[in-house]
C-alpha cells in the first residue's frame, strides 16, 4: 500500500484525542493527508472538550467534504477496560494519546500515572487479545522521559513503550510500534503557556536552572512523528524523530525579546533532569535512519528481523544536550511556529489550532 493512502478508507480510534496533540492529530487525518480515512473516533472522559471539539470542527473548512459524517466522540476512559473493549469494533488503527504528562503531579500521584500510563495500554493490548478484535495496528504515543527514566512520569512510559512491544508476541495479527519525542511547543501544561502568561502579567519569567536543556517541537511535527511511525515501523519499533533542543534560559530570552523582564530562577523541580535524552547508548546499537529520524529496533529476538542495524549516532547516545541551538535559532523556532507573544492574543488561536473557520 502506497503511504499516502495508508489511511484510505480506515477506522482510526484516537485515545486522549481531546487533547493539544489529539485535536492537531484529528486535523490532520481529516484533511486526507494519508488517504481519507472511514471514520475517526475519539475517546475521552472529557464531555466538555468533547463539545468544544465537534463545534471547532463543524467549523473547519479545510476538511475532506465528508468530515462531519466521519468524526464521532465517545465517552470513556482508558483505564476502563470496558470502555476499551465498546470502543475497538471495527477500528483497523488505534494511535493511543491518553496521557498523564506532568512530571510533579506524577511524582505526587504515581499510582494515577500508572492507571493512565500503564493500566491503560494494557486495557487495550487486552480487548484485542480477548475481544478478537481485527485491529491492524497501534501506535503507542512516548516521551523522552521514557528513557533512562528518572521520575514516575518517565518510568510509567516507559512501561507503557514495553507492554505494546511486548503485546506484539501475543496479538501476533497487530502491530504494536511507539514514538519518542521531546517537549511539545505550546501544548496544554507545557513551559510556552506560562510564560506566555508571566510576561502578560510583568515578569518574572520562572526557570528552573540556566543550562537545562530541552527537545522541542510542533505539535505538526508531533503529528508527523506519528504518521512516520505508521509508514516506517515494524512490530515493535520505536520511531524517533531528529529534533531541535535549547536551554529553558535562551527560550525564555528569545520570548521576552526586548521588555524589561525578569527572569527568576527557581532549581529543578521534583522527577526532572537537566538533560534529556531520546536514544540511550544501548539502544543506539540496534537504531537506525529512518524517514526523517531514526528507528529503534526491539530487544526481544523474537521481533527481529535480522537485518543488521547501522547505529545512526554517536556512541553515548541522542542527548538534548549534544546540539543545542544558539538564542538566535530558538527565537527564529518560535516564530517560525507563531508562538511569539505578538503573533498571538491566545495561544489555542495559533495556526496549529487555527482550522480555517468558515
Amino acid at each position: 500500500m502506497q503511504s499516502e493512502k495508508l489511511l484510505e478508507g480506515k477506522n482510526i480510534l484516537v485515545t486522549g484525542g481531546t487533547g493539544s496533540l489529539g485535536r492537531v492529530l484529528t486535523h490532520r487525518l481529516l484533511t486526507g493527508e494519508l488517504g481519507v480515512p472511514n471514520r475517526v473516533t475519539i475517546l475521552s472522559r472529557d464531555e466538555a472538550k468533547h463539545h468544544q471539539m465537534r463545534g471547532q470542527f463543524a467549523r473547519a473548512k479545510d476538511l475532506v467534504a465528508s468530515a462531519n459524517k466521519k468524526l464521532f466522540f465517545r465517552l470513556g476512559d482508558i483505564r476502563n477496560v470496558d470502555d476499551i473493549t465498546g470502543s475497538l469494533h471495527d477500528i483497523d488503527i488505534v494511535l493511543n494519546c491518553a496521557a498523564l504528562k506532568q512530571v510533579p503531579n506524577c511524582e505526587y500521584f504515581p499510582e494515577q500515572a500508572i492507571l493512565t500510563n500503564c493500566i491503560g495500554p494494557t486495557n487495550i493490548l487486552k480487548a484485542i487479545r480477548d475481544g478478537r478484535f481485527p485491529v491492524e495496528t497501534v501506535v503507542g504515543i512516548s516521551t523522552d522521559k521514557a528513557c533512562q527514566p528518572n521520575n514516575v512520569m518517565g518510568l510509567t512510559k516507559a512501561l507503557h513503550e514495553k507492554i505494546f512491544i511486548a503485546g506484539n508476541l501475543s496479538c501476533p495479527n497487530t502491530r504494536f510500534v511507539c514514538t519518542r519525542y521531546g517537549n511539545v511547543l505550546a501544548s496544554r501544561g507545557s513551559v510556552i503557556p506560562l510564560f506566555h502568561d508571566q510576561i502578560r502579567r510583568g515578569g518574572p519569567l520562572t526557570i528552573t536552572v540556566p543550562n537545562m536543556t530541552r527537545f522541542f517541537m510542533s505539535l505538526n511535527e508531533a503529528v508527523t512523528c506519528i504518521f512516520e511511525t505508521l509508514k516506517y515501523g515494524k512490530p515493535g519499533d520505536i520511531y524517533i524523530p531528529s529534533a531541535p533542543a535549547t536551554t529553558i534560559e535562551n527560550l525564555a530570552k528569545a520570548l521576552i525579546g526586548d521588555r524589561k523582564i525578569q527572569i527568576k530562577y527557581t532549581g529543578i523541580r521534583p522527577g526532572e533532569k537537566l538533560h534529556e535524552v531520546l536514544i540511550s547508548a544501548e539502544e543506539m546499537l540496534r537504531s537506525e535512519p529512518a524517514g526523517e529520524g531514526y528507528v529503534i529496533h526491539s530487544s526481544l529476538p523474537e521481533l527481529l528481523d535480522n537485518s543488521p542495524a547501522t547505529g545512526p549516532l554517536q556512541v553515548q547516545g541522542f542527548s538534548s544536550d549534544d546540539q543545542v541551538i544558539s538564542l538566535e535559532e530558538t527565537y527564529e523556532l518560535l516564530q517560525k511556529n507563531h508562538l511569539l507573544l505578538e503573533q498571538q492574543l491566545d495561544y489555542h488561536n495559533a495556526p496549529h489550532f487555527r482550522f480555517q473557520a468558515a
